[in-house]
């Protein structure tokens, strides 16, 4: 994009890690360097990785980019930027941005709200300590206001955003997209299966993604258990994260024998692995509803697949799917629901879900059009700040 379109975009980033939570092997033992990518000048910093993660060594994990970053940003506070664009999380980056503004107040800054780490962290009670959540709190709501512009990736989470008090003039929405010319509808028979061990007249139930305490995947081996008189039915979950072993251990303890640990799969091959499932499974608990919009439902839309959605009415998730006819939805947290609409799904034809997913993709997730919107936003602000 960077280099198609004429702009000079560079990144600062840390050494690629996620959601394995392990460097990279083409990156390990390396430091600061520099390298480019679809045009872009990506400026690599090393990072604290913790093998556990918990509350305390995900603060030092982030708190060692913020250290390690300032190796670039330094530097970069003697050049002109038109816009400096920073994702949250983590929240203490923010800090740079705010710093840069100083030095240069025509620059616009755009502080991006992938995931509302403060409230995720208060409501799934990840951290307790009330002090700590409101110095946190304050944090959050001073990078708001001190940016030129916020953005996040959903109705449901631009409603949050503006209830910190933030001016509606300020929000900008900047949804997920998913590289539609890339990830494809596929059939079974060109699937990785056969690969992965797989029988072609398996259905496959399929969770990819995060393994972490949002996301309440523990559910996913108890709807299992359910189905242990049904050999032809396999639940497959592959992902990486905090909560990956205790998933393997809990299944191992009910004797779940119809569930597949898998890694997370290349991103090459991604288009071939979605089309393994029948079911993709899309979870997340009741507390952290509107708090994150789950990534992998876009691809999963671009791939034309069918979806079960544990979403909440009200939430922007629940009103996009439902806008749209998208997927199949059910209560979060709910056993019975779960087996049941698997159930719903597997006896029923999916033809027309499929289709509705692949053209909402097709016409709203594809990345050059999101892009597009964004650079249109900004572009009387490009080449003005010289």
């Amino acid at each position: 994009m960077a280099g198609e379109k004429n702009h000079n975009v560079d990144v600062i980033t840390a050494m690629p890690y996620y959601p394995e939570w392990s460097k990279k092997a083409a990156y390990k033992n390396k430091w600061w360097f520099k390298e480019t990518i679809a045009g872009a000048s990506v400026y690599r910093c090393p990072l604290y990785v913790p093998k556990k993660v918990t509350g305390a060594s995900r603060m030092i994990h982030e708190f060692s980019f913020f250290l390690s970053s300032s190796f670039y940003w330094i530097r970069f506070l003697f050049k002109k930027y038109d816009i400096i664009f920073t994702p949250y999380p983590p929240l203490i980056i923010g800090f740079w941005p705010w710093l840069y503004k100083v030095f240069h107040p025509k620059s616009t800054w755009v502080f991006h709200i992938q995931d509302l780490q403060v409230d995720a962290a208060k409501e799934l009670g990840l951290i307790k300590n009330k002090t700590a959540l409101r110095i946190l709190e304050k944090i959050e709501l001073f990078w708001l206001k001190k940016c030129d512009y916020v953005s996040s990736i959903s109705e449901g989470m631009r409603d949050r955003i503006l209830a910190k008090g933030i001016d509606k003039s300020k929000y900008i929405m900047l949804a997920n997209w998913a590289e539609t010319d890339i990830i494809k509808p596929l059939p079974v028979s060109e699937s990785m299966r056969t690969e992965l061990g797989i029988p072609l007249d398996s259905k496959v139930i399929l969770y990819s993604g995060n393994l972490g305490e949002k996301q309440g995947v523990e559910l996913l081996i108890d709807v299992a258990a359910e189905f242990k008189a049904q050999p032809d039915i396999l639940f497959v979950i592959a992902g990486e994260g905090a909560s990956k072993i205790r998933l393997i251990e809990y299944a191992t303890a009910k004797n779940v024998t119809n569930v597949l640990f898998l890694p997370l799969q290349e991103y090459s091959k991604l288009t071939f692995f979605l089309a393994c499932a029948d079911i993709h499974m899309v979870i997340q608990k009741k507390s952290a509803a509107d708090l994150v919009l789950p990534s992998k439902f876009m691809s999963i839309l671009s791939a034309g697949a069918v979806a079960l959605v544990t979403a909440e009415p009200g939430t922007s998730l629940y009103s996009m799917i439902t806008d749209h006819s998208l997927a199949h939805m059910c209560e979060a947290e709910n056993k019975t629901a779960v087996f049941e609409s698997i159930n719903s799904i597997l006896a029923n034809d999916q033809t027309q879900i499929k289709n509705n997913a692949r053209t909402f993709a097709e016409k709203h997730l594809s990345i050059d059009s999101i892009l597009a919107t964004f650079i249109q936003k900004f572009s009387k602000n490009l080449s003005e700040y010289v």
